[in-house]
Protein backbone atom coordinates (compact mmCIF):
# COMPACT_ATOMS: atom_id res chain seq x y z
CA UNK A 1 0.00 0.00 0.00
CA UNK A 2 1.63 3.52 -0.58
CA UNK A 3 0.91 6.14 1.61
CA UNK A 4 2.29 9.57 0.92
CA UNK A 5 5.03 8.68 3.56
CA UNK A 6 6.27 5.73 1.55
CA UNK A 7 6.22 7.72 -1.65
CA UNK A 8 8.67 10.23 0.36
CA UNK A 9 10.64 8.02 0.90
CA UNK A 10 10.54 6.39 -2.76
CA UNK A 11 11.54 9.84 -3.69
CA UNK A 12 14.29 10.15 -1.42
CA UNK A 13 16.33 6.59 -2.09
CA UNK A 14 15.97 7.64 -5.72
CA UNK A 15 17.67 10.99 -5.17
CA UNK A 16 20.09 9.37 -2.90
CA UNK A 17 20.87 6.77 -6.06
CA UNK A 18 21.30 9.34 -8.50
CA UNK A 19 23.40 11.91 -6.84
CA UNK A 20 25.35 10.45 -3.71
CA UNK A 21 26.54 13.01 -1.22
CA UNK A 22 29.96 11.84 -0.46
CA UNK A 23 30.93 9.97 2.64
CA UNK A 24 27.26 8.95 3.21
CA UNK A 25 25.01 5.69 2.26
CA UNK A 26 21.26 4.86 3.27
CA UNK A 27 18.93 2.01 1.71
CA UNK A 28 15.85 0.82 3.08
CA UNK A 29 15.20 -2.30 4.33
CA UNK A 30 14.22 -4.66 1.78
CA UNK A 31 11.46 -5.60 3.68
CA UNK A 32 10.47 -2.37 5.24
CA UNK A 33 10.66 0.72 3.55
CA UNK A 34 9.94 2.94 6.39
CA UNK A 35 13.28 1.12 8.33
CA UNK A 36 16.28 2.48 6.86
CA UNK A 37 20.39 1.10 7.52
CA UNK A 38 22.84 4.25 6.86
CA UNK A 39 26.62 4.58 6.63
CA UNK A 40 28.58 7.40 7.62
CA UNK A 41 32.27 7.69 7.05
CA UNK A 42 34.34 9.90 9.17
CA UNK A 43 34.98 13.20 7.66
CA UNK A 44 38.70 13.73 6.71
CA UNK A 45 41.14 15.42 9.30
CA UNK A 46 39.04 14.65 12.07
CA UNK A 47 39.46 12.28 14.44
CA UNK A 48 37.04 10.31 13.26
CA UNK A 49 38.74 9.49 9.37
CA UNK A 50 38.24 6.22 8.47
CA UNK A 51 35.49 5.10 10.79
CA UNK A 52 32.74 3.54 9.03
CA UNK A 53 29.73 4.17 11.34
CA UNK A 54 26.12 2.70 11.21
CA UNK A 55 22.99 3.98 11.78
CA UNK A 56 19.15 2.90 11.78
CA UNK A 57 16.48 5.30 10.73
CA UNK A 58 12.83 4.78 11.66
CA UNK A 59 10.11 6.53 9.79
CA UNK A 60 6.61 6.37 10.81
CA UNK A 61 3.39 8.17 8.54
CA UNK A 62 4.29 11.61 9.61
CA UNK A 63 7.50 11.64 7.53
CA UNK A 64 7.98 14.34 6.54
CA UNK A 65 6.27 16.54 8.55
CA UNK A 66 7.71 15.02 11.89
CA UNK A 67 11.84 13.68 11.40
CA UNK A 68 12.99 10.20 11.71
CA UNK A 69 14.24 8.36 14.84
CA UNK A 70 18.23 8.03 14.33
CA UNK A 71 20.32 6.11 16.19
CA UNK A 72 23.94 4.95 15.81
CA UNK A 73 24.06 1.26 15.55
CA UNK A 74 27.81 1.38 15.76
CA UNK A 75 29.50 2.60 19.55
CA UNK A 76 30.32 6.50 19.16
CA UNK A 77 31.93 8.97 21.76
CA UNK A 78 30.68 12.10 20.85
CA UNK A 79 29.05 15.23 22.82
CA UNK A 80 26.03 14.77 20.90
CA UNK A 81 25.73 11.18 21.05
CA UNK A 82 23.40 9.34 24.00
CA UNK A 83 25.08 5.98 25.02
CA UNK A 84 22.35 4.35 23.58
CA UNK A 85 23.19 5.93 20.17
CA UNK A 86 20.12 8.70 19.70
CA UNK A 87 21.62 11.94 18.41
CA UNK A 88 21.19 15.45 20.27
CA UNK A 89 20.71 17.26 16.74
CA UNK A 90 18.72 20.16 16.02
CA UNK A 91 17.27 19.38 13.01
CA UNK A 92 16.01 16.18 14.36
CA UNK A 93 13.99 18.16 17.36
CA UNK A 94 13.07 21.60 17.62
CA UNK A 95 14.47 22.71 13.70
CA UNK A 96 12.91 20.11 12.04
CA UNK A 97 11.67 21.20 8.24
CA UNK A 98 9.50 18.59 5.89
CA UNK A 99 11.74 20.15 3.15
CA UNK A 100 14.56 17.96 4.84
CA UNK A 101 15.44 14.33 3.06
CA UNK A 102 17.33 11.43 4.02
CA UNK A 103 20.01 12.90 2.54
CA UNK A 104 20.58 16.36 4.38
CA UNK A 105 19.86 14.30 7.63
CA UNK A 106 23.20 12.24 6.85
CA UNK A 107 24.97 14.95 6.22
CA UNK A 108 23.94 17.03 9.26
CA UNK A 109 25.20 13.55 10.75
CA UNK A 110 28.47 13.76 9.69
CA UNK A 111 28.57 17.38 9.91
CA UNK A 112 27.93 16.98 13.50
CA UNK A 113 31.19 14.13 13.67
CA UNK A 114 33.48 17.09 12.20
CA UNK A 115 31.71 19.74 14.12
CA UNK A 116 30.57 19.14 17.82
CA UNK A 117 28.24 21.40 20.08
CA UNK A 118 29.48 20.92 23.12
CA UNK A 119 27.24 23.58 24.99
CA UNK A 120 24.14 20.63 24.66
CA UNK A 121 25.73 17.85 25.55
CA UNK A 122 24.37 14.36 25.36
CA UNK A 123 27.65 12.46 26.35
CA UNK A 124 28.39 14.85 28.83
CA UNK A 125 31.80 13.26 29.54
CA UNK A 126 32.63 13.57 25.74
CA UNK A 127 31.67 17.29 26.20
CA UNK A 128 33.75 18.03 28.92
CA UNK A 129 36.98 15.96 27.10
CA UNK A 130 36.41 17.54 23.86
CA UNK A 131 36.75 21.00 25.92
CA UNK A 132 38.89 20.24 28.72
CA UNK A 133 41.39 17.62 27.01
CA UNK A 134 41.50 17.57 23.43
CA UNK A 135 43.91 14.51 23.67
CA UNK A 136 42.09 12.56 25.62
CA UNK A 137 39.04 12.93 23.45
CA UNK A 138 40.52 12.53 20.21
CA UNK A 139 42.06 9.42 21.92
CA UNK A 140 38.75 7.98 22.96
CA UNK A 141 37.20 9.16 19.51
CA UNK A 142 40.11 6.78 17.47
CA UNK A 143 38.61 3.95 19.79
CA UNK A 144 35.38 3.77 18.49
CA UNK A 145 37.07 3.99 14.61
CA UNK A 146 38.65 1.01 15.28
CA UNK A 147 35.69 -0.88 16.44
CA UNK A 148 33.73 0.22 13.81
CA UNK A 149 36.35 -1.67 11.35
CA UNK A 150 35.19 -5.11 12.82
Amino acid sequence: MSTPSKRRLMRDFRRLQLDPPSGISGTPCAENIMIWNAVIFGPVDTPFEDGTFKLIMTFDETYPNKPPTVKFISEMFHPNVYANGELCLDILQNRWSPTYDVAAILTSIQSLLHDPNPNSPANAEAASLYRENRREYVRRVRETVEKSWV
